[in-house]
């Protein structure tokens, strides 16, 4: 019994300590003229489901939840913001090449027909991001011209 307080006592400790730990913050006012719903004007259907499905961990400026000044969630979030944007940043794909726009846009039109995005563990947490049949529909389309445009 005296092992399991012990236990106890250190994972306090170490779940309190890690709450010092800092986090940086993804967000900016700032909208680039350089954004993909700057360049490429989607119908309001469209930018909203971007916006609220993809811009999260796809962009430089993240609505965050209530949770994300808690450790160890907020690293959690850091790291998958930073992967997200790393593979796809929306406020940078006008400064992508016509080669890398398409690519990308060929990424999602596959990531998004094949339900891999938006990921899961995002949509358990966010409801409103998960995308419906029609929505799918509506986005893979409005994609599949602008892919025809480049």
């Amino acid at each position: 019994m005296k092992i399991l307080k012990i236990i106890g006592i250190i994972a306090l400790v170490a779940l309190i300590g890690i709450q010092f730990i800092p986090t940086t913050r993804n967000q900016s006012d700032i909208v680039p003229v350089t954004d993909f719903i700057t360049t490429n004007n989607p119908p309001n259907e469209v930018e909203s489901i971007l916006r609220t499905s993809c811009y999260d961990c796809h962009s430089n400026s993240t609505a965050y939840p209530w949770y994300n000044k808690i450790q160890p969630a907020a690293m959690y979030l850091e790291d998958h913001i930073k992967h997200g944007k790393e593979e796809l940043n929306f406020n940078e794909f006008g400064d992508y090449s016509d080669r890398r726009k398409k690519s990308k846009l060929k990424s999602i039109l596959r990531q998004v027909e094949q339900n891999e995005m938006p990921l899961e563990s995002y949509t358990l947490i966010h409801r409103d991001a998960k995308i419906s049949d029609s929505e799918k529909e509506l986005v893979l389309n409005w994609i599949d011209k602008v892919l025809d445009s480049i």
